[in-house]
């Protein structure tokens, strides 16, 4: 067999690994965001999901548009049935938003902070303190401890749960804000990263995967009521403005009848005969079906009758 022949008959036994493919939908972890979609990806096989990581901007996910410029962050840790469900793993600034930050006679002050959560979960702060006027050495040195102290405080006193709605609603960035002002004036304070290193305890807390799906169902079986109700809702009103339309125009044609009926009536009384000619007179008399016999004057005496 020729050599391009042969290269033909593997290419058709090859498998089609697209074909293969299968479309999973991407859910957010059950708490806090009650296993909400946040997107779909295409896989051959569940084991080629996990460990998939999965970013989405903030104003996304929660509607607030003052976070467009913060990504959130999360990976597939498990597949079920159709559905990849996914841990929040961190957040990160983008890098225009942090470069605006910075201008001159500012102070910048950078950190990186580890942290152990109250269940075990391990996770890295990386904040950024952005002071109103240029700042000593000394004073960032301190400002810088007394960030750190402020983190790892609040982390330890936290689950990763109430640590990540602290990050996500800027609350810790207000408190290392008020505790940083004493040394310097503070334009701004920003957590520009975590990473979560290591889980710890996964509290189960939430509707289930399976409320999450009937609720859903739900959902969707009312959407598709209201819109037949909707639908037939308008379609009644286009019948009974039909209808009025209808006997409206009814109505105008009857009152034009009426009004025209004199109208006639007056017009053949208002004919003068005495201009006519007596051929035209005994052609509107056939027409009436009288006698066209006699004088002038007896054919417009007929006609008057």
């Amino acid at each position: 067999m020729a050599k391009g022949a042969s290269a033909r008959v593997a290419a058709r036994k090859q498998k089609d690994k697209w074909k293969a493919k299968r479309w999973f939908t991407i859910r957010a972890p059950r708490n806090p965001w009650s296993f909400r979609v946040i997107g779909e990806t295409l896989a051959e096989d569940n084991e080629f999901l996990i460990g998939r990581s999965y970013e989405i901007m903030q104003n996304e996910l929660d509607g607030d548009f003052s976070k467009m410029h913060v990504k959130i962050q999360f990976r597939v840790i498990d597949v079920v049935s159709g559905d990849a469900l996914t841990e929040f793993v961190g957040h990160e600034h983008l890098k225009d938003h942090i470069r605006r930050q910075v201008r001159r006679d500012r102070g910048k002050i950078d950190d990186t902070v580890d942290v152990v959560t109250e269940d075990g979960y391990y996770v890295r702060f990386k904040p950024l303190i952005i002071t109103r006027g240029r700042a000593k050495s000394s004073q960032k040195q301190e400002m810088r401890t007394i960030a750190r102290d402020a983190i790892l405080t609040t982390g330890a006193s936290m689950t990763w749960l109430a640590l990540q709605k602290a990050v996500l609603d800027g609350s810790i960035e207000n408190t290392i804000e008020e505790s940083v002002s004493k040394i310097q004036p503070v334009r701004t304070v920003i957590i520009r990263r975590t990473q979560l290193l290591q889980s710890g305890v996964l509290v189960e807390d939430g509707p289930t995967l399976d409320e999450i799906h009937a609720q859903e169902s739900a959902d969707a079986e009312e959407a598709k009521i209201r819109d037949a109700s909707g639908t037939e809702e308008n379609v009644d009103e286009a019948d009974e403005d039909a209808d009025d339309i209808s006997d409206e125009i009814v109505d105008d044609s009857v009152e034009s009848e009426l009004k025209e009926e004199p109208e006639l009536e007056d017009e053949s009384e208002s004919i003068d005969y005495s201009s006519m000619k007596v051929t035209e007179l005994k052609e509107l008399l056939k027409s009436q079906g009288k006698p066209v016999s006699g004088k002038k004057s007896d054919l417009i005496d007929r006609l008057n009758e």
